[in-house]
């Protein structure tokens, strides 16, 4: 086509398709611009229902303004979730479950745009103070250095080549300098087209238990969702009394038997496809009754909210990630908050990777510069 976009039939829906990297792009900007404008409402006194309708209505009206001749489906690829303090994630609550932002309530701030199914999710953790201007210090400030410091190692090992195993062992290496302990449970994921739990996942913490996880080789044009979740405490979360609100369609079928359930998948089908979604998305009545028989029969799944232990912090940094030829392009961004540690990294293995550039040459590049290096000696050799 003259615009350079493929039909659904023609269409590469790897990197490789500089019309897919320019998706990925463009959500990225709307979700980075998102993640900027929650960040600035979450201060003491807000309410945190306030601030998620707040950060899906600004995706919702930012994604129609970018490709606007295109009709493909945009919107939020995950509902904007505030989670305070030991609340670990997946808190997007209802009206009746609000939660009012104390000062120096440690904030994490989890949210995604996509474009055609294209998504880029963003999470990051603030400190919610009338004085900012002020260092956070103690705890708070280790965690957020800790989950910071190890996303920036994983950022850097995500690379054609390494194993995702490398990445687990400097999460739990950053940790340990600043006595914390990331959060067992939890893993990155490759992602895809409507995809945001791919095939390889990258646990958050080495666990003995997992027989399912298996260590794999990043290769070029692939997407990851770079997730660290890091805790004070000792790196254990579980669900408590708050209500779930954010599902996610499975590729289940069955033939539901109230109005409101079809009602429910009918929504999903068409607003959210296979990205999470909240029951603040839907008719309240409908979306409550309806959910519950989706639920039952695994047509959809929980994101259940998750806790760590009262007096524990939990700080998250979340990010995508593009394994292009010649570089690894984090998409996301935002400033961090002016936090000061009392530890340092000074472990040269880690300050080594910290270093890293996330420029790189391609194996087409390495293979051209390899045959002029095998020419220039097969030169010396007949000279010689």
């Amino acid at each position: 086509m003259a615009d350079g976009y493929m039909s659904d039939e023609e269409e590469i829906t790897t990197i490789a398709s500089p019309p897919v990297v320019d998706k990925y792009k463009s959500a990225a900007t709307v979700a980075n611009a998102a993640l900027a404008h929650v960040a600035s409402l979450c201060q003491p006194g807000a309410s945190v229902v306030a601030i998620c309708q707040a950060g899906d209505e600004f995706i919702a009206n930012e994604t129609t303004k970018v490709f606007s001749k295109k009709k493909f489906l945009r919107g939020v690829a995950f509902p904007t979730c505030i989670s305070v303090n030991n609340t670990a994630c997946n808190f997007s609550p209802l009206a009746g479950d609000d939660v009012i932002i104390a000062e120096g309530d440690v904030v994490k701030i989890d949210l995604g745009a996509h474009f055609d199914g294209y998504a880029s999710q963003v999470g990051h953790t603030i400190v919610a103070t009338a004085n900012p201007q002020e260092p956070i210090v103690g705890k708070k400030a280790d965690v957020i250095c800790a989950a910071h410091f190890a996303g920036e190692c994983a950022l850097r090992l995500c690379r054609p080549g390494n194993k995702a195993s490398d990445v687990t062992k400097a999460i739990k290496d950053v940790s340990e300098v600043f006595q914390c302990n990331p959060i067992a449970g939890f893993h990155s994921f490759q992602v895809g087209r409507y995809e945001v739990e791919g095939e390889k996942s990258i646990p958050n913490a080495v666990d003995e238990d997992d027989k399912k996880t298996e260590d794999f080789t990043f290769e070029e044009n692939e997407v990851y969702v770079i997730d660290i979740l890091m805790s004070t405490g000792e790196g254990t979360v579980k669900p408590g009394e708050t209500k779930t609100t954010v599902y996610r369609k499975t590729d289940q079928m069955y033939q539901l038997k109230l109005n409101a359930s079809r009602y429910v998948i009918g929504e999903v089908n068409k607003r959210f496809n296979k990205f999470p979604f909240t029951l603040r998305a839907l008719d309240p009545k409908k979306g409550r009754l309806g959910i519950v028989e989706c639920l039952k029969n695994n047509l959809v799944e929980d994101y259940p909210v998750v806790y760590e232990r009262e007096g524990e912090i939990v700080a998250q940094f979340k990010f995508t990630v593009l394994l292009l030829p010649n570089s690894i392009q984090k998409l996301n961004a935002y400033n961090l908050p002016y936090v000061q540690s009392q530890y340092n990294i000074t472990d040269p293995a880690l300050t080594s990777i910290l270093s890293m550039s996330l420029k790189r040459t391609s194996n087409a590049k390495k293979k051209k510069k390899n045959k002029k290096k095998q020419a220039a000696a097969e030169s010396m050799d007949t000279t010689a």
